[in-house]
């Protein structure tokens, strides 16, 4: 019955699944290129601080975050101290007095209107209209509408059996004497599913808003566990969430911005249990924000389509100390993927 989400994958898909996560990541570096001429700047203001970048190309600060973050993945920018200069790979080819200089190279697609989207997510710092809809909905609007939200669902899901199966299987010891989960924004419940496959002793709930909470019944009951796994159907930034030892947060913190995502770990820590565990799963920014160059390319992808961006272990760490958990190491999971946890310490 739960057969398939207990057999673990033998490979990584991690390269399959690059081609589709840095889709974006070439249009940003062409809006910094091309129209910004980001680089000659640097050059011509080495050492420049965040605050003073940012002011002087009206950049909010999420998206701002993002490029140079990118930047530095590339080996294009080096930060100390928030301050930034270029390296020499940039001196010679992205800057327009060099002989070297490929800026004509992005050309092609400096008009394409993911570059041009771009520019306004830059300045704004507002998600871009998601690439499937034509009625200007972000992401988030998109998925109240049926059709897209079971097409994303479905896309997500079919990644999700691979990523769930490795956390399980990471998280084993840490699950083995938990009793109650609860998946927030748990799309088709298969995080929890391959959760409460592996450990047999649990149940659990995913809250889902509606339509989406459908599409997490009819999944849940092809593995079979509809009487271990129910569906709960709520906003999860409205009303309470019910109280559980397991809290899984699970490629959901990624698509909000800062204040959300600590109004989402509030919510978390308010309905845990004393010792309860936060589980954190994401793609994640290293701590000094000098890659992975994977993850730095997705997080390009979210910036343009939500509110959110790849985050680091520290963030959230920062986040979550405030509210009085006893934060654990990230650990590496599958396809540039990985966890974090916390224990919530006793009041």
């Amino acid at each position: 019955m739960n057969a398939n989400l207990t057999q673990l994958p033998l490979t990584d898909p991690a390269q399959i699944l690059r081609y589709r996560d840095r889709q974006y990541a070439a249009e940003l570096l062409a809006a910094a290129i091309v129209h910004l001429d980001l680089f000659s700047w640097l050059k011509d203001n080495s050492g420049v601080h965040t605050d003073a970048l940012r002011a002087h190309f009206d950049f909010a600060e999420r998206p701002a975050d993002v490029l140079l973050t990118l930047c530095r993945a590339n080996g294009l920018i080096v930060t100390q101290e928030d301050q930034h200069s270029l390296t020499q790979l940039a001196k010679e080819f992205l800057c327009g007095d060099s002989a070297w200089n490929l800026r004509p190279y992005y050309k092609p697609i400096q008009n394409s209107q993911i570059t041009q989207d771009f520019l306004t997510v830059l300045r704004t710092g507002k998600p871009a209209n998601w690439q499937a809809k034509d009625d200007a909905s972000d992401w988030h609007t998109s998925m109240l509408d049926e059709d897209f939200a079971r097409g994303f669902t479905e896309l997500m899901n079919c990644r999700g059996l691979a990523f769930g199966q490795k956390l399980a299987a990471a998280l084993e010891p840490q699950l083995a004497s938990k009793k109650r989960l609860l998946d927030v924004g748990g799309g088709s419940g298969i995080y929890a599913s391959t959760l409460l496959a592996a450990q047999p002793q649990m149940t659990g709930a995913v809250l889902e808003q509606s339509p989406v909470d459908a599409i997490a019944r009819e999944e849940i009951a092809q593995h079979g566990l509809t009487d271990r796994l129910e569906v709960l159907t709520a906003d999860m930034f409205e009303g309470d969430w019910p109280a559980c030892d397991v809290l899984l947060l699970s490629n959901l913190l990624h698509d909000w911005d800062f204040p959300e995502v600590r109004t989402l770990c509030a919510k978390a820590a308010a309905v845990l249990e004393s010792g309860g565990l936060l589980i954190i799963h994401e793609a994640f920014i290293h701590d000094d924000k000098t890659g992975p160059l994977p993850v730095a390319e997705y997080s390009a992808l979210l910036m343009n389509i939500c509110q959110g961006k790849c985050y680091t272990p520290a963030e959230y760490g920062a986040v979550l100390a405030e509210l009085n958990f006893e934060v654990g190491d990230y650990h590496d999971t599958i396809a540039d993927r990985g966890f974090m946890t916390a224990v919530l310490r006793p009041v």
